[in-house]
């Protein structure tokens, strides 16, 4: 991405758009009794509060009635359908794990089967987005967590502690392609959640082969344990790979959260706040639920004199509903520089349009 004079100023900025991940799969019911919800009524209210509060995309999953996280499709699609009618501008993203939580005590903590994945293009009502994952790679989402972070909850159990440590994604190239296919069919817009330049790289050469014909529209992922740390010179190396046509949200863990999303705030990007990244306030004086974190970033965002950008900006910035018919359209929309023709020498630009 360019950062020219004046690309600070907010009102050289999109709006800003506050993604919600208010059901924080990775944690039990009485790690956070006040803001896990668990009945099919409550995971609805939370979405309604996060919308009121700024968030115009939520990051779903959905528990079962005794809290443990969902794989049933059925349940998704429950709360898809309820979800329409209680937000109906809101930008619905499921997560393309469907639940990682382990599901008995021991159990690892890992993705469904693929063809189960894929299943996702079946849901109904179609969500706007569902979150994919690009090369299969290591996702030990404990390995910077410190012992203040788990301090009391159930990740702190030993056997939970080693299930997330030795959690993995598969993501490999047969199988998103097919997903990104599938996806696109049912009118689903892919959301690229990545870990670093080299996942970065993979989709591109995906757009430049006819493959993946969608917008650019992702998440750098720094978590540590397999991803990129969240420091300025990982996120300032991965910014800079990142094309002008693309939308970029960041997203980190526990107390990393709030200082990547003032920065995001500051330089134009957008954010990811709530409970499945992080339940503590900066001195962990306490837990802080999803709908305060979203209420503090728009408090922040206000202060840097960047306005919350409303359902209708936030499906227009998100290009929700957007796709290419070829691959020169897929580079010039998402603002890579073409392919190179046969004979074609020298560094390649696009055409002013």
């Amino acid at each position: 991405m360019n950062f020219l004079d004046g690309s600070l100023f907010p009102e050289n900025q999109e709006p800003l758009v506050i993604t919600a991940a208010p059901y924080g799969p990775e944690w039990e019911p009485e790690d956070f009794p006040q803001d896990i919800p668990i009945s099919m009524d409550e995971h609805v209210q939370k979405a309604v509060d996060c919308y009121n509060a700024g968030a115009t995309v939520l990051h779903l999953h959905v528990r079962e009635e005794n809290g443990k996280g969902s794989k049933r499709l059925s349940k998704f699609n429950e709360l898809l359908e309820r979800l329409r009618e209680a937000v109906p501008e809101m930008i619905l993203q499921v997560g393309g794990s469907i639940s990682f939580s382990p599901e008995g005590e021991g159990a690892e903590a890992k993705w469904l089967s693929d063809d189960t994945r894929h299943m996702l293009a079946e849901l109904t009502p179609t969500p706007d987005q569902v979150t994919i994952a690009i090369n299969t790679n290591q996702m030990n989402i404990v390995e910077q967590m410190t012992d203040a972070d788990i301090a009391g909850t159930s990740i702190a159990e030993p056997d939970l502690y080693r299930a997330y440590r030795e959690m993995t994604i598969p993501a490999g190239p047969e199988w998103v392609e097919e997903h990104i296919r599938r996806l696109s069919e049912k009118g689903i817009q892919t959301h690229f959640q990545l870990a670093n330049i080299c996942q970065l790289e993979t989709v591109e050469r995906m757009m430049r082969r006819g493959t993946c014909n969608v917008p650019l529209i992702l998440t750098w992922v720094a978590l540590g344990g397999g991803f990129d740390a969240p420091n300025i010179y990982n996120l300032a190396n991965f910014v800079r790979a990142v094309p002008d046509g693309a939308v970029l949200t960041l997203e980190s863990s526990m107390l990393n959260v709030l200082p990547l999303n003032m920065m995001a705030i500051a330089m134009g990007l957008h954010v990811r706040c709530g409970i499945e990244d992080n339940i503590w306030t900066q001195d962990r004086s306490r837990k802080m639920g999803s709908v305060e974190q979203i209420e503090q970033l728009v408090r922040i965002s206000r202060d840097f004199g960047r306005p919350i950008a409303d359902a209708k900006q936030a499906r227009r910035i998100y290009r929700i509903g957007e796709f290419y018919s070829s691959t020169d359209e897929t580079l010039a929309r998402n603002g890579f520089s073409p392919n190179r023709k046969s004979g074609q020498r020298g560094f390649l630009m696009q055409a002013a349009e």
